[in-house]
């Protein structure tokens, strides 16, 4: 028994020495700590000598690679796989760029970094994006394999802010002047730019009824015939919003306010010449009044897109036998609660800067709760809430402590007014996005709210506001761009960052720091 395991045992060796010897024949000779004395295989069964195997063993030995140079190919092939998946990869992208190019809206300038990183070829040539201000259009393919579901419904053109140019289908040939009320500073401008409009460029002008019949334009003779040809209306009882091509704001930031309301459908392009006392959003100056006019008859200027929010105002929204009934589950408001017919639409309203919802006469703090999207948010304890626009995000939300956001961001603010919490910040939500507002059901007393400081009326236990951004925004012109227009309103109205220089340090001050 012992003979047969010695026996074994050198068969053993025998191989796995001849193994070695051949791998060190094909691949080369290791250098070892024992002077090159070869090392046992890990195969001990298999043979190395020709002589000893059989003739077709030999031969498919003869053939076979060892395991480290079979696993260097294996890995070389890998990598010239992906090379190539990676060369297809960049192929369709750039196929994807040309055909989005070939696509694109006339005066839209060119997107280097859309659908992801491009091929090395585009990465080293790396194209300007200083007037494009989307950010770069979010890969959709995540590694090799995963990727977002298509989804053929959210598909959507989204055009370049800095490509938003003004063109005319057809010639404009009515235009609305809405004038600053009450402010006989602007008499002559006004008749200025009638007498302009009608004689030399040979407008219908459209102007409230109110405004014609000032006492001032009725006394002066000289005016007289251009006021004969002027087309009047009433707020609220005539409807122009199917006739006007053009609006020319003479005033400040309320006459541009006061245009919106005019329009809650689709609002003509507005053109604000500062003649009030902040003129955030007026910034034309009258003295080049000609000349601004003219550019724009002619077309190619620039237009920011202000949105607005559409809010409904929903009348025993929530009876008060089903809140007694009925509790919100997790916070999600029931069904029959939000159903269309559990109330009445009282009011719809287009706003452009904010909707506020405060305590009013009332002595007691004001308690609403905010839901988003049907989803309780949280409950607003203190003198009200702010529900505002980018654009309305430097008016009384400013004034809260909100952050300034840019016209072109789509999002909606919601700022607390003194709220009795210190860590109630001012939000940001997605623009598209419904918030409702309600009275709580432990409130001591009714809410008050405004639309753009209009409109002010009571709110009462089972009424609700539901607010959303509108698809029709406000086509504010713009005098130089969209982003040097805002930043220079910033500076000049609101003197953003504005306080005394910080003098340089003098040449003895800075050898004495230095020795110090």
């Amino acid at each position: 028994m012992n003979v047969k395991y010695c026996a074994w045992w050198e068969i053993r060796l025998r191989g796995a020495l001849r193994m070695s010897n051949m791998e060190n024949s094909e691949g080369g000779t290791s250098s070892e700590p024992d002077g090159g004395a070869p090392r046992p295989s890990s195969h001990p069964g298999r043979a190395s000598d020709p002589a000893a195997r059989p003739s077709s063993w030999v031969s498919s030995s003869e053939h076979c690679e060892p395991r480290r140079r079979r696993e260097a190919k294996q890995q070389q092939q890998q990598q010239q796989e992906r090379r190539r998946r990676r060369r297809r990869r960049g192929e369709g992208q750039e196929q994807l760029l040309r055909e989005t190019a070939r696509l694109r809206l006339p005066g839209q300038r060119e997107h280097s970094e859309a659908c992801g990183s491009v091929s090395d070829a585009a990465e080293s040539s790396p194209k300007r994006r200083a007037h494009f201000l989307h950010g770069p259009y979010p890969a959709t393919h995540f590694g090799p394999k995963a990727c977002i579901l298509p989804n053929p419904t959210s598909v959507m053109h989204i055009q370049d802010p800095a490509s938003q140019r003004l063109t005319w289908n057809k010639p404009p040939v009515n235009v609305l002047v809405i004038r600053k009320i009450r402010d006989e500073s602007l008499a002559e401008p006004f008749k200025e730019l009638c007498r302009f409009l009608v004689e030399e460029k040979q407008m219908m002008v459209y102007v409230e009824r109110r405004v014609a019949d000032d006492g001032t334009l009725s006394k002066d003779e000289k005016f007289g015939s251009i006021r004969n040809q002027l087309c009047t209306f009433r707020e609220g009882y005539d409807d122009i919003s199917d006739c006007i091509d053009l609006i020319i704001c003479l005033g400040g930031d309320g006459t541009l306010l006061y245009a919106s309301s005019l329009f809650q459908g689709s609002v003509p392009p507005v053109m604000a010449f500062h003649l009030g006392s902040l003129g955030f959003l007026t910034p034309f100056k009258f003295e080049s009044y000609k000349t601004e006019v003219d550019k724009v008859f002619e077309g190619n200027a620039a237009i920011t897109l202000r949105s607005r929010l559409k809010v409904k105002v929903v009348k025993e929204m929530f009876p008060p036998q089903q809140r007694d009934e009925e509790q919100e589950i997790n916070g999600l408001v029931p069904h029959c609660y939000t159903s269309n017919d559990a109330g009445k639409v009282t009011l719809q309203l287009q706003v452009l800067n904010e909707v506020v919802v405060d305590r009013g006469p009332s002595s007691y703090l004001s308690n609403v709760d905010l839901y988003l999207d049907g989803r309780l948010i949280t409950s607003v304890q203190g003198d009200g809430v702010i529900v505002s626009t980018p654009t309305g995000s430097t008016a009384y939300a400013a004034a809260a402590g909100a952050s300034m956001i840019h016209p072109n961001v789509p999002a909606i603010m919601v700022t607390p007014i003194c709220p009795h919490s210190l860590s109630f910040r001012p939000i940001v939500v997605p623009a598209g996005v419904e918030l409702m507002i309600t009275l709580s059901p432990d409130a001591r007393n009714t809410a008050w709210v405004s639309f753009d400081g209009r409109k002010r009326q009571e709110i009462q236990h089972g009424d609700c506001i539901k607010i959303t951004t509108s698809c029709y925004p406000v086509p504010s012109i713009c005098c130089h761009d969209l982003v040097y227009d805002w930043f220079e309103s910033l500076a000049q109205c609101l003197h953003w960052n504005v306080r005394k220089r910080q003098t340089r340090l003098t040449e003895a001050s800075d050898t004495s720091d230095t020795e110090n």
